[in-house]
């Protein structure tokens, strides 16, 4: 059965020109697939999980903006067990309609020189770096101000949204169909078995395949392989571990999954170019 996009409306339409939301809530509670009449920019404060937009899945990560255009399909799944000491994740998010951006086009001459030439994107984008330092710092400008300081923060952040080349892809528009939807329930049972055994057995079976039909659909559908997706999974959540946790490297290879310290240890470096005690020290 397909699960169900739900159309969601932003609050505020009336005395306000955009939604701003500075969210500090349980997992669960985090809207499910849904799409609504305009952009939407999320800035992930604490938490990681999976991102559906558009016809992709991702993984995302503490530090991640992404611009979701309007209408376009989109859920972001924080995995339970990313949630801080009190049991919950953190994102800052602003919404807002293309009226409202055409409208400060026409109204400001300021703003219409600076988006002149722009192509408004179609697709999902995830931002690089630099442009996610200068687009958080913006959004977190926003927390605890009141309306008229964040409309002047809001008319900062549309040019540097829009003409920045700093970005990857994180999704197409397209239907939810059977591809995505099977992608989604892989994504889940990853994010609840990662710590254990995860054989190709198993996660066919989970999406009505057998295991030779299962692993020629996925590495045409992720370009990679389902092993290495798991241990990229792996890898994001012991990064995340290393980051926020004072556990033992050790403690932290099997609670990912990794069955063998050295095995583990080899594979980080290979994979994130350091070994996990160093990314500990950088990060810190």
């Amino acid at each position: 059965m397909e699960e169900t996009v739900t159309p969601y409306e932003l609050p505020n339409r009336t005395n306000h020109s955009f939604f701003f939301a500075d969210a500090c809530i349980p997992p669960a509670e985090e809207a499910k697939l849904h799409r609504h009449d305009a952009w939407e920019l999320l800035y992930v404060i604490h938490g990681r999980g999976n991102r559906t937009a558009g016809d992709t899945v991702q993984p995302f990560t503490a530090g991640d903006i992404v611009l979701i255009p309007p209408s376009m399909t989109h859920q972001w799944s924080f995995a339970p067990d990313s949630a801080d000491e009190n049991g919950r994740i953190h994102y800052l998010m602003a919404a807002f309609s293309h009226t409202f951006v055409e409208q400060c086009r026409e109204l400001f001459p300021e703003l219409r020189n600076r988006l002149i030439d722009v192509s408004f994107p179609v697709n999902a984008l995830l931002f690089g770096v630099k442009s996610a330092s200068v687009l958080g710092n913006r959004l977190m400008r926003m927390r605890g101000k009141d309306e008229l300081k964040r409309l002047c923060e809001m008319l900062l952040l549309l040019p540097d949204m829009f003409t920045t080349s700093d970005h990857a892809l994180a999704g197409r528009p397209a239907r939810i169909e059977r591809d995505v939807q099977r992608m989604q329930q892989i994504c889940t049972y990853v994010m609840r078995h990662y710590s254990h055994a995860v054989t190709l057995n198993d996660i066919a079976a989970e999406v009505g395949m057998n295991r030779s039909a299962f692993c020629t659909w996925f590495k045409h559908f992720n370009g990679m392989t389902f092993l290495q997706f798991l241990t990229l999974y792996r890898l994001n959540t012991a990064c995340e571990l290393l980051k926020d946790s004072a556990k033992q490297v050790s403690e932290i290879c099997y609670m990912v999954g990794f069955n063998d310290l050295p095995h583990f240890i080899r594979v980080f470096k290979h994979k994130i170019g350091v070994s996990p005690s160093h990314y500990r020290k950088n990060i810190q």
